[in-house]
């Protein structure tokens, strides 16, 4: 069993923690807007990167979009281009110009592999052995329980929780607060594990959660809670939280 005794569960996010795209998105977009003679610069791309973390948190700007082109899948991911453009620095004319041509290239070039990192494989099974609980809470719109089943995760999950089983999503507490209960503790002996700051440590932190962030990129190098860069920090640090 775990020797932290206050801690007795730790909750993860999926997308970009558990399981990864490769090549990212981010990678294929960028090549393509350098060999289209835009220049990059490093700071710009960390503000992008950022950006785009903040977006996908159930930001009011989604909300927007999806609510505006929900019948046009084509013009939501123009729209989002263009946005990640501007958070770019590109000029609002050179955004407007380029998004229909990068959001087409990424719909017919983006083909990423579905992988699981070898760190997060190393650690799960320690972690189960140790006696914590674990659960998957997504912002997913649907259950993803197949997911874990293809990526030979199902096995060290008590639960997964799409934010579209309770339509809530993170950053707000509820869909946290869902997970508590049906693992039956308290906030304070869970720990949430995810790689967005602002859905995952915001989100996990206003339920009363011990948030870890990974970020093994360095996207939020200021972030004012635990960050690991790898899941094999992951034990030692829940053993001192």
């Amino acid at each position: 069993m775990n020797s932290n005794h206050s801690i007795k569960a730790i909750f993860f996010d999926l997308d970009g923690t558990l399981r990864h795209n490769v090549p990212s998105a981010d990678q294929i977009l960028n090549a393509y807007l350098i060999e289209h003679g835009v220049r990059i610069d490093p700071d710009d791309h960390l503000k992008a990167m950022r950006w785009e973390y903040s977006y996908w948190a159930n930001s009011p700007d989604l909300r927007d979009d999806i609510i505006a082109h929900s019948m046009d899948t084509d013009k939501f991911w123009t729209e989002y281009t263009k946005r990640r453009l501007l958070a770019l620095n590109l000029s609002l004319e050179q955004s407007t110009q380029l998004a229909p041509k990068v959001s087409a290239h990424m719909g017919e070039s983006y083909k990423p592999e579905s992988i699981v990192p070898e760190d997060v494989r190393r650690t799960l099974p320690e972690l189960k052995q140790a006696g914590y609980v674990m659960a998957v809470i997504s912002n997913r719109d649907r259950p993803f329980q197949d997911v874990l089943d293809s990526h030979g995760l199902s096995e060290f999950f008590d639960f997964s929780l799409a934010g579209g089983d309770v339509d809530i999503y993170k950053p707000e507490p509820g869909i946290f607060e869902h997970a508590l209960q049906r693992a039956n503790l308290t906030a304070q002996e869970t720990v949430y594990v995810g790689d967005n700051y602002f859905a995952d440590v915001i989100g996990s932190r206003r339920a009363g959660l011990q948030p870890v962030l990974y970020d093994p990129s360095g996207i939020f190098p200021d972030a004012d809670c635990k960050i690991i860069k790898s899941f094999d920090e992951l034990l030692s640090v829940i053993k001192v939280i």
